[in-house]
């Protein structure tokens, strides 16, 4: 039996009292505008602010982890309670902005070999130098991500917290791998999702995410340190970065 529901919204979470209630109303206005049958579940990841109870205004599926477990170990447990056929993993600074629901629907409907797709990130809060460097940061990323699945076999490219992957896929791999923390896990998992389907990046899907982890370990370094890992994920299997900060 055909479940009623069709996209499980997961949003892991932890402190996101300010940025959270964005979040939710930009994704609660889109299932209204699809007119799509969803629901939406919220990680708290052992918030000790309104994390929980702002989730819970919004009608959301509210879970709570009694310590900190970690992004991975939050997407799992949203992963395994959602019911529809598509796990939207969208993260707590992020906005997704009008069509964004319907892209995605479009895209799946047009090709049955699709289990990923997924879009770039962009920061309104940021200055235009660093908004222009990021961009030219994706442009490698996706000249990369055709290396990598099309020439070489070997991953893919996912922005973690801006994706979209079929739950039949997730259940074939094995999940989320819970050898990644922070880092690397969207590259690990878009490397492991190529041997079930197509995984599509597209800068046809954009999403709006808070600038506060560029602003606080600046462009250089951010930017080092994830294309370090994303080689380290790909080719390695492993994250070249174990520990994160959190940034509020």
């Amino acid at each position: 039996m055909t479940s009623a529901i069709k996209v499980s919204f997961v949003v892991p979470a932890f402190n996101e009292e300010r940025l959270l209630p964005l979040t939710l109303r930009s994704i609660v206005a889109e299932i209204r505008h699809a007119n799509c049958p969803a629901e939406v579940i919220v990680v708290d990841d052992g918030s000790t602010d309104s994390t929980s109870e702002i989730a819970r205004q919004f009608g959301a599926l509210t879970l709570s982890h009694a310590g900190r477990a970690g992004l991975v170990s939050a997407r799992m447990t949203g992963f395994h309670a959602a019911r529809g056929e598509l796990i939207a993993n969208v993260d707590a600074d992020t906005i997704i902005p009008k069509g964004w629901l319907q892209s995605v629907l479009t895209e799946f409907a047009h090709n049955p070999s699709l289990v990923c797709v997924s879009g770039p990130y962009f920061y309104n809060d940021l200055s235009r130098p660093v908004q222009m460097a990021v961009r030219l940061f994706y442009c490698f990323g996706y000249f990369l991500y055709l290396l990598n699945q099309f020439v070489f076999r070997v991953g893919s490219l996912v922005q973690g917290g801006n994706f979209v992957v079929t739950k039949q896929a997730l259940l074939q791999i094995g999940g989320y791998s819970e050898g990644f923390k922070f880092y690397g896990e969207d590259t690990d998992l878009a490397r492991r999702l190529i041997a079930v389907g197509y995984v599509k990046f597209t800068f046809g899907l954009l999403a709006s995410s808070s600038g506060r982890r560029l602003r606080s370990e600046g462009l250089l370094t951010m930017g080092l340190r994830y294309a370090l890992n994303f080689f380290w994920a790909t080719w390695l299997h492993r994250p070249f970065t174990n520990e994160w900060k959190d940034i509020r």
